[in-house]
């Protein structure tokens, strides 16, 4: 399916793609991550792309598209973390301490933008984006599912309380996590956030 292309673009007739296509991604990610998709220009991105308008068309074919594309590029660039740790062979208590943990060290790398581009994005976006909206309240809905099947394992093994709230659990430490991204944005430092994560595992169940 061709990909729609925004209103007052046009798809140019470049020579074939050469340039590289993953390089490019990062640097469009990193321009997203930092700006948001509506503070990010057409001429922002193909500076920082370092590409022309007609290979931008012909490769990716609109803003959004690249924007979708680019989603994928973070979660398995720099989103990897999340699922690697839920899936560590330990006990669930700990499994979760090492997840706020590595938010904290994630959410402040002084290589990145700060913070995390799933938590903040398109909370608020214009009436004509809300296909983005949708597809970022998705991502955050399955990283929510993700650490609810994780608990529900912790369960199953007795490591939990049988009556554990494993949905309003699951949504404690996923408004934990969104919550640092967005200290982590705010200029909070790593250990400010550390702490924020100790403080939220006092809230883990008593066995």
């Amino acid at each position: 399916m061709t990909p729609k292309k925004e209103p007052g673009e046009r798809r140019g007739r470049g020579r074939p793609q050469s340039f590289d296509r993953q390089k490019a991604l990062c640097a469009a990610m990193r321009l997203f991550w930092d700006r948001g998709y509506e503070g990010t220009s057409f001429d922002d991105l193909i500076a920082a792309m370092q590409i022309s308008a007609s290979s931008f068309y012909n490769a990716f074919g609109s803003k959004e598209a690249l924007y979708h594309e680019v989603i994928e590029t973070y979660l398995s660039v720099a989103g990897g973390w999340f699922l690697s740790i839920l899936r560590e062979d330990a006990d669930t208590r700990t499994v979760f301490r090492d997840l706020t943990t590595a938010a904290a060290v994630e959410f402040t790398r002084p290589d990145r933008p700060a913070g995390c581009m799933i938590s903040v994005a398109a909370t608020q976006c214009s009436p004509h984006q809300t296909r983005l909206r949708d597809l970022l309240t998705s991502q955050r809905t399955q990283a929510e599912d993700a650490m609810a099947s994780r608990l529900r394992k912790g369960q199953d093994v007795g490591d939990l309380p049988a009556d554990t709230d494993i949905e309003a659990l699951a949504a404690f430490y996923g408004s934990l996590l969104r919550g640092m991204a967005v200290q982590a944005r705010d200029g909070a430092s790593r250990e400010r956030l550390l702490e924020i994560a100790r403080i939220g595992m006092q809230a883990w169940p008593v066995t």
